[in-house]
């Protein structure tokens, strides 16, 4: 278990990661998406012991590998976690020499780091790249020769941004093959909730869940009708946002932050849709996932209580109410 405890971390003096808790479990996929200046890099760094937090801990296993009162990490526990940078540095060389050098420097055999050469270099499918060098490669080739470095030394966790389409595949193949640890920085929401285990939101420095229900893909216009409020066409109906944000991007409804009603409510929410239930779902005890047609289907989660207090009945009216605040933008 890699984890993180307490950690807040500063730059100049200014908080940019503030986290409680995190967590990468062996073997999981997590995903971070959250827009530029959130803190992915930081809270990657961080997970891959390139940087020290300025408060709280790095938990590897259970034990403190920095940050507290321990030592810098050893050699050792550095090894077992590797960092792929969004615009990776290549080592002067072939590619080869860069997939070997991990390798070497760990003194694996030759025989052995030929042979993971080459199987890392056909699953990512550069195969035919291992003889050139890093000038003549283009920069997706160069994202996928960073992955094919750190994937050949068979780490535990691996804090991934290449996130490219061609390497989702790579990494699942790994993950199946043995207990590897991903946590992948995205702007790529759908992309996220499409091979990740667990997915959180990272915005100005502190995490929160996100739910793969309510997700719609939008235009954002380039000015409210006042500050940063907007009212964004999702199908037939409006969905009113306060973002300072424009063009292309996802909006995400969490579950928890609609009220349901039978009838409209008095109330600040700007955002209140008359529908009809179509479907009630128990995913978890105690939670009844409700699904509506406002136009477009929603889905809230209320308690059990309340969706009998309320009456609710597949094809029985329903009013959803949520606040302009309460909607998030990637």
């Amino acid at each position: 278990m890699l984890e993180l405890v307490g950690v807040r971390h500063r730059y100049d003096g200014r908080v940019v990661l503030d986290i409680e808790r995190f967590a990468v479990a062996p073997g999981a996929g997590v995903a971070i998406v959250g827009p530029n200046g959130s803190g992915k890099s930081t809270l990657l760094r961080l997970l891959a012991l390139l940087e020290r937090p300025s408060e709280g801990e790095v938990r590897l296993g259970g034990v403190v590998v920095a940050g507290g009162k321990a030592a810098r990490a050893g050699a050792g526990v550095r090894r077992r976690i590797t960092l792929v940078e969004q615009r990776p540095v290549l080592l002067r060389g072939t590619v080869r020499e860069n997939l070997e050098f991990g390798l070497q420097v760990r003194g694996v055999r030759r025989i052995e780091v030929n042979r993971r050469v080459e199987s890392t270099a056909a699953q990512l499918g550069i195969s035919p790249l291992l003889q050139r060098r890093r000038h003549e490669l283009s920069d997706g080739e160069v994202q996928r020769v960073a992955v094919a470095r750190a994937l050949a030394v068979e780490p535990d966790s691996s804090a991934d941004r290449a996130a490219a389409q061609t390497l989702y595949r790579a990494l699942a193949e790994e993950r199946a093959r043995r207990p590897l640890a991903v946590c992948l920085a995205s702007h790529q929401l759908e992309d996220a909730y499409r091979w990740a285990d667990d997915v959180r939101a990272l915005a100005e420095g502190r995490l929160s869940p996100v739910t793969p229900e309510n997700l719609f893909r939008v235009e954002l216009p380039a000015s409210g009708s006042g500050g940063d409020l907007k009212h964004v066409c999702v199908g037939p109906i409006e969905i009113a946002a306060t973002t300072d944000k424009t063009g292309p991007a996802i909006l995400a409804v969490p579950p928890t932050d609609i009220f349901v009603s039978r009838e409209p409510l008095a109330s600040s929410a700007r955002n209140v849709f008359v529908g009809r239930v179509t479907r009630l779902a128990h995913q978890r005890p105690g939670a009844v996932h409700v699904t509506a047609d406002v136009g477009v289907e929603l889905v809230a989660v209320v308690t059990e209580e309340a969706a009998r207090d309320l009456g609710l009945t597949p094809g029985g009216p329903v009013v959803f109410s949520f606040k302009a605040s309460a909607v998030r933008v990637f």
